[in-house]
């Protein structure tokens, strides 16, 4: 669900942008106040996770394809003032290296992803959680149920903002985008109750050592290995822009050092695309990495003041 350039346009942008951005700091304050901050190594594996399973589309009808959001996922993990964090390096990532998702509609897309997505995803897991028995139950219903409601809030959204832009009437645009994301959410609501059962630290009664860096292992094995076999057929949003005659491209505001996922010079696709995702996947841990231990050193000052 990663808008491009093209198709927003006007003050929806720097609105978008504003938004996002006070989302980002408020964030970033409630988890430098956060009692239980994640270590960085984890915050950054668990970052990478995230970007790896968004490489993975799987088809879901008609020629059409999803693909993870994660952002339920990633406060289900880091609690969510660090899981809004997770996601918007993510959405950044993605967009400054691999051009996917515009550079003029970066907020917009932080906002859809982040904001919405693990922001008011884990505000409503974490109320969901006390609904509940601490058994499997509780687990399955608060996770993967706010996991799908992640993904049509975010289609939601960004079908707003379409029709906010004039790019197409939202009565139109919403019904299609909807319909299509609430499939989709159904895969996304599988792939976080199995990474979240895999590496959620209160799945084991004592956390091995190996849960930390796990998130990471795995993300270097998709983007590296199964990236080049994801679903080639267009996700969601590009297929309802197709469907409304809305997709027209256009050359990049911003040249990415990667566009589309591909090293220059690598003849063959599917080594090439491997290696880009290898690339994001260590790009965004270490960048995961610097912004946990900022806001660690931001938390023990506060500490110590």
């Amino acid at each position: 669900m990663h808008i491009p350039n093209e198709m927003l346009n006007g003050t929806i942008c720097p609105v978008t942008a504003a938004v996002s951005a006070v989302g980002i700091v408020g964030a970033a304050v409630a988890a430098v106040k956060s009692k239980e901050r994640p270590k960085a190594a984890r915050f950054g594996a668990v970052a990478a996770l995230i970007f790896s399973g968004q490489m993975m589309n799987f088809p879901i009808q008609n020629g059409t394809s999803g693909h993870l959001l994660g952002g339920v996922l990633a406060s289900a993990l880091l609690g969510t003032p660090f899981g809004i964090l997770a996601m918007a390096l993510v959405v950044s990532v993605q967009c400054l290296l691999f051009s996917d998702g515009g550079f003029s509609v970066l907020g917009a897309n932080v906002l859809n992803m982040a904001v919405i997505g693990a922001g008011l995803g884990g505000i409503l897991r974490s109320k969901r959680v006390r609904s509940f028995p601490f058994t499997s139950l509780k687990r399955i219903v608060s996770v993967g149920s706010v996991a799908w409601i992640s993904v049509v809030a975010a289609a939601f959204a960004c079908s707003l903002e379409l029709a906010v832009a004039g790019t197409i009437d939202f009565s139109k645009v919403a019904v299609s985008m909807l319909g299509t994301h609430a499939l989709i959410g159904i895969g996304e609501a599988l792939i976080t109750l199995s990474a979240y059962y895999l590496f959620a630290e209160e799945t084991y009664e004592k956390v091995p050592e190996w849960i930390i860096g796990a998130p990471l292992l795995a993300s270097g094995l998709i983007a590296g290995l199964l990236s080049p076999f994801a679903s080639g057929f267009p996700d969601g949003l590009e297929w309802v822009a197709e469907k409304y005659q809305f997709l027209h491209e256009a050359a990049p505001a911003f040249a990415s050092p990667m566009p589309d996922y591909a090293v220059a010079g690598i003849p063959v696709e599917a080594l090439s695309t491997g290696l880009a995702g290898m690339i994001g996947v260590f790009a965004t841990f270490l960048l995961g990495w610097a912004v946990a231990a900022v806001v660690t050193c931001f938390s023990l000052k506060r500490v110590a003041a």
